[in-house]
């Protein structure tokens, strides 16, 4: 759970108190607006214009005045991008409103003039037998508190009567009443029984009862009136936005009749004891493949050894459907064996896959930012004591994937799990990819039969045909193919027409598609896609533009989010309604996003290459992707992680000249993120998209640009994490000596160029340049910035580490002495900056021989960085490093060497075997090895 608070300096922070005990905390209930203040505004602090700010102010303010450090909020309190998140907030709603110390319902449709507000108390209203205050002038705001929208709202149904103490304020922060005072006004209003309102038990009141208090509520998500009662129900379930609310209801239903215990849930943990990680629902409309499912079911948990099986078959067959349905059967006919779908369209999605896996089971290391998770996930597999599972790895194969072909499936292989108790089921349209994969175990997926593709069909159909010969002869011209069935199909059913007249409009365009369109795809399927696009184009043009969009984005896992044009179009009608409905999306309701088939994928391409406007939308995704492509700061993780596969396929389409500032500039945010994300492995990649945008920029902007510097300075930092000193230092020059004479030598960022420089002497030992260097910023920045400006801080922060290192202890002291309390009152305790600073001086102490005052800042460090950064974060890394020596140097020898050990590992795993840092942990830990065995010998 996080949780916010004003620090000393009245910045808003926050912090996660996730696996440990959460303190006494205020909670806020609202409706919301159209300006809130966001998860992303808050890790970037950014957002303080919102309207929606105003909220959070008044939270913690008064909290502040019920002497309560931490609140939360919703709007800004959730990673929405990081779905196990989002799901585990979903289940935890109910029980964080119920244990929260006061909640505050913030009613911003119910106004006090100044001149009205509550004074006092006057008389004593008696009330059901419960003596309760009415405040003076209530009857000026009662009607409007009466039709407040809170009323209406689904999620507010729960924050009403979870909570054991609820104040109701005005838009003004006044105080209205509480739950108790204005009992039976809520109970008029609300239908609610005073009983409930009171906190009487739920179980008390039964289902029927309960679910009348949510009538004539409303939710902006149709599948949020289930979700919403999840905590009035006492249950846990999935959410699935897209699922629709019927059958969101019944899914509520079902966890109502099992029974299932309402808990608290870790982020990791899944809401059924068996997981069942699959982002597609079951495929209602399946028929036939019943020889091919009864062979995989026959091949899946025999005998002692785990089992590996590839489906194969051209695109369009139905790979894919026919494995979804197989993980139903699976699931229904073992029911603690786990299920795991893997899209694996490109490293990526594989990678961003087996992390929601690692965090959904709670993997140990799941949340180290530096982990491989594709190795945590195959070694927790591979113990025999987590019991059952399936493995699905659906293989999208196209010229887009990093790796195609064989090298794909050794990639893959790299990554699976072994276990007598495992199974895994690829799906690839490749053969030699099936055969590496699997080996001889391959199981071929025909051409469907015709008396099953006439059963799919009639499935399709709304009305059923009466055309039994012209039905035979669609399915032929539609070559059987389960994609092209249910694509006519959805034609046929939106538009009201006959078979016969479909069978006209495909022979109509097939000729086009050969000429102009299908030359890498299967023609059927562009001309069944082209039928319905044409159409769409007509009737829903928003839908026709989401879908050029998605065009040139990474066909898997779109967010609903990313979409530039997501709201009804003139005619009512939803954009993303009419997609589905022309099976053109499969909507990931776990996930809120879409996938769309390669093929329908590849057509939408092709036809725009023929219209000549791939580069025009390819424009638009790239700007777009601008949009919402987050920086690199660590609390976007999530959001970055999921949209890097979009904008890495959004690059790497363009032609020679069309380099603009937008392309650039997402290149740019794509490098930082690929090196901020904590995959050091992907450096090379971060470095080449950096080179690429600095020598874009030299050839379009001219060499001394200022954002041409910058790609140069990112550059040069991307060499310092690596230990490229000479490299970073040439860079380095050169950005200091084109920033002075084109910025000047007092603008900011000449300032950092300089600072850049300095630290990279420094990392060289050659303190007198770094000193000079460093003394020359700090001095600035005090003038033009101010003493407390960060910038200056971490100048002061620099010098002072120089000083130490030229063993001028006591100007270090106090420079770190300084800085550490103003970075503490300015950023908080846990900013960063403090966090260095408190390193800084825990150093010079245990240089100077004051151990125990160097172990507790240290130990303080270390503990933050953990919780904040991550455990292999590499400032929590340097942490572990410098409390080892301090143990060494107060005698705890058995423990500091146990310390090192797991720093150097660490530090191999993520900075690389040959990182001068690795080494000199190393170099450390095998001098300590050897004292340790000269004193036992």
């Amino acid at each position: 759970m996080r949780l916010l608070y004003f620090n000393s300096s009245k910045r808003l922070a926050s912090t996660d108190f996730s696996g440990k005990t959460v303190p006494p905390y205020a909670i806020l209930s609202h409706t919301w607006d159209g300006d809130e203040f966001l998860f992303e505004d808050l890790v970037n602090d950014t957002g303080k214009t919102k309207a929606g700010y105003e909220k959070i102010q008044f939270c913690g303010e008064q909290a502040a005045r019920d002497n309560l450090q931490y609140f939360w909020v919703d709007t800004c309190c959730i990673d929405k991008w990081n779905i196990c998140e989002l799901s585990n907030a979903i289940n935890s709603m109910f029980l964080w409103y119920r244990n929260a110390a006061k909640c505050y319902v913030y009613l911003s449709d119910v106004s006090i003039p100044v001149t009205e507000a509550p004074r006092g108390w006057t008389l004593r209203k008696r009330i059901t037998s419960v003596t309760v205050r009415v405040p003076r002038h209530q009857s000026t705001w009662e009607a409007s508190f009466r039709k407040s929208r809170w009323f209406t709202r689904g999620w507010t149904l729960q924050e009403l009567i979870a909570p054991a103490s609820v104040e109701f304020f005005s838009l003004e922060r006044r105080r209205l009443g509480d739950k108790e005072t204005l009992e039976q006004q809520i109970h008029e209003i609300t239908r609610i029984p005073v009983e409930a309102l009171r906190g009487g038990p739920l179980e008390d009141f039964s289902v029927q009862d309960r679910r009348a208090w949510m009538v004539g509520r409303q939710t902006t998500q149709e599948e949020d009136l289930a979700y919403s009662l999840i905590g009035i129900f006492s249950v846990s379930m999935d959410f699935r936005y897209g699922e629709g609310k019927e059958r969101a209801l019944s899914r509520l239903q079902e966890e109502m009749e099992k029974g299932t215990p309402y808990t608290i849930l870790n982020y990791s943990a899944t809401v059924n004891t068996t997981p069942f990680i699959v982002p597609f629902d079951r495929n209602t409309r399946f028929v036939g493949r019943e020889s091919q499912l009864a062979e995989l079911e026959g091949k899946l948990f025999v005998g002692a050894l785990p089992t590996k099986v590839a489906i194969t078959g051209p695109g369009g067959i139905g790979k894919t459907q026919l494995v979804l349905e197989l993980t139903y059967r699976i699931r229904e006919r073992f029911k603690n064996c786990s299920v795991f779908w893997i899209p694996a369209s490109n490293i990526e999605s594989l990678h961003q896959a087996y992390a929601y896996i690692a965090q959904r089971l709670n993997i140990p290391g799941w949340d180290d930012e530096k982990a491989d998770v594709k190795e945590l996930v195959q070694l927790y597999l591979s113990k025999e004591s987590v019991g059952q599972w399936l493995l699905v790895f659906d293989i999208t194969d196209d010229a887009i994937l990093e790796t195609t072909g064989l090298s794909q499936a050794v990639s893959l292989i790299k990554y699976l799990p072994v276990s007598n108790q495992g199974a895994i089921v690829f799906t690839t349209t490749d053969r030699k990819t099936a055969v590496a994969l699997a080996l001889q175990n391959i199981v071929e997926l025909p051409e469907m039969e015709q008396d099953i593709a006439q059963r799919m069909l009639e499935m399709c159909l709304i009305s059923p045909t009466n055309e039994p010969e012209v039905a035979d002869l669609l399915l032929k011209e539609l070559a059987y193919l389960p994609l092209a069935i249910v694509q006519a199909a959805a034609y046929i059913n939106i538009n009201k027409i006959t078979l016969r007249k479909y069978l006209l409009l495909l022979a109509e365009q097939k000729e086009e598609v050969v000429d102009h369109i299908s030359k890498e795809s299967e023609n059927v399927i562009a001309s069944t896609w082209l039928i319905s696009f044409e159409q769409m184009r007509r009737q829903d043009t928003l839908a026709a533009h989401d879908l050029l969009f998605m065009a040139c984005v990474d066909p898997t896992d779109i967010p609903l989010a990313l979409l530039p044009m997501t709201s009804p179009c003139e005619k009512g009608i939803d954009a993303i309604g009419t997609l589905d409905a022309y099976s053109f999306v499969t909507k990931r309701t776990a996930q809120s996003a879409l996938d769309i088939h390669r093929l329908v994928h590849l057509s939408t391409r092709n036809w725009l290459k023929k219209q000549e406007s791939l580069s025009e939308w390819n424009q638009v995704a790239i700007t777009r992707l601008l949009e919402v492509f987050p920086d690199d700061n660590h609390g976007n993780r999530s959001k970055w992680r999921r949209l890097l596969p979009h904008a890495k396929f959004a690059l790497s389409f363009g032609l020679p000249g069309q380099e603009n500032e937008a392309r650039m500039n997402l290149a740019c945010k794509h490098a930082v993120a690929l090196f901020s994300d904590g995959r050091f492995r992907r450096w090379k990649e971060a470095e080449d998209l950096v080179i690429q945008v600095m020598e874009t920029r030299k050839r379009v902007l001219g060499a001394e640009h200022p954002s041409t510097l910058t790609s140069m300075a990112n550059l040069a930092s991307i060499f310092w994490n690596q230990g490229r000193w000479k490299e970073a230092e040439d860079l380095d020059m050169q950005v200091v000596k084109t920033s002075k004479r084109v910025l000047g030598a007092e603008h900011p960022s000449t300032l950092i160029s300089i600072a850049n420089l300095a630290s990279t002497y420094r990392n060289q030992g050659r303190w007198k340049e770094a000193k000079d260097l460093e003394v020359q910023v700090m001095e600035t920045r005090k003038r033009v910035l101010g003493a407390e400006h960060p910038s200056t801080l971490i100048s002061m922060a620099n010098l002072a580490l120089i000083y130490q290192n030229q063993g001028c202890w006591k100007e270090a002291k106090e420079l770190q002495a300084i800085n550490l309390e103003i970075f503490s009152r300015v950023l908080g305790k846990e900013h960063p900056s403090t966090l260095t600073s408190m390193a800084n001086l825990a150093l010079i102490y245990r240089n100077q021989g004051y151990w125990k005052e160097a172990e507790e800042l240290e130990a303080t460090e270390l503990e933050i960085c953990s919780r904040v950064l991550g455990k292999e974060h590499p400032s929590t890394l340097t942490g572990m490093n410098n409390l080892a020596f301090t143990w060494k140097g107060r005698g705890r020898d058995a423990d500091a060497l146990e310390l090192m050990k797991q720093c150097a590992e660490a530090r191999a795993r993520v900075l690389g075997a040959n990182h001068p840092y690795t080494l000199s942990s190393y170099t450390a830990l095998l001098e300590w090895q050897k004292e340790e065995l000269e004193i036992s010998a």
